[in-house]
């Protein structure tokens, strides 16, 4: 990939119910966009590449965990041991690194603020959807009424023994989230699109999933 290279969107997931929204973008890379495993989530020829203009970058060094973190432009761009973020300013993206675990993004459509989680199997069960909401509530004073769930790519069964999607969908209605939505789509049964932990038994790299209040 050139310094000039843009990325199409054959080479992106989005989503409708995101993009309904007209005042956040978002995206999931696939290993189309870096073809070599590699972890890309702050590699700077990518992140120009990417339709989502010049924001403000954060990342989530991830540990399977639920802390979560309230970030600004003036955050550090790294918050170390963190698997969730969550911003109300416009400009700031959020970014977090998958290949097999789900990223989900949430936007409380009101305030408007957003969050985006790293839930894969440990996450799950340790419901890092609920940590997000509450420091969305706690932070923003946002309201369940006002938010919108999307689940992104990850494994499924029959490929893992787990439905953790499932588990995630199931956990935003028991907050009373009234609009869950989840793509569907299967990083372990398609390696020629995403990258997969568990079927390639770790020789693989990272998509990078991005979301931004405009």
């Amino acid at each position: 990939m050139s310094d000039t290279t843009a990325l199409d969107s054959g080479q992106l997931d989005s989503f409708p119910a995101l993009s309904a929204l007209g005042f956040v973008g978002h995206l999931v890379t696939t290993r189309l966009c870096t073809p070599q495993p590699t972890r890309h989530i702050n590699e700077p020829r990518l992140l120009r590449a990417l339709p989502l203009g010049s924001p403000t970058w954060k990342y989530a060094t991830q540990v399977h965990g639920t802390k979560t973190v309230c970030v600004t432009v003036s955050s550090p761009d790294c918050q170390p041991d963190t698997d969730a973020l969550c911003t109300r300013e416009k400009g700031v993206a959020l970014a977090i690194s998958v290949a097999d675990c789900c990223p989900v993004f949430i936007v409380d459509t009101a305030t408007p603020a957003i969050g985006l989680a790293h839930s894969g199997k440990k996450g799950t069960e340790l419901n890092i959807l609920s940590e997000l909401v509450s420091t969305m509530k706690r932070e923003f004073g946002s309201h369940e009424k006002n938010l919108l769930v999307q689940l992104g790519p990850c494994i499924r069964p029959p490929h893992y023994p787990i439905d953790f999607a499932a588990e995630i969908c199931a956990q935003a209605a028991a907050l009373d989230i009234p609009r869950i939505h989840d793509c569907g789509y299967n990083t372990a049964s398609n390696l020629i699109r995403y990258y997969s932990y568990r079927a390639e038994k770790g020789q693989t790299g990272r998509m990078l999933a991005a979301l931004v209040l405009k």
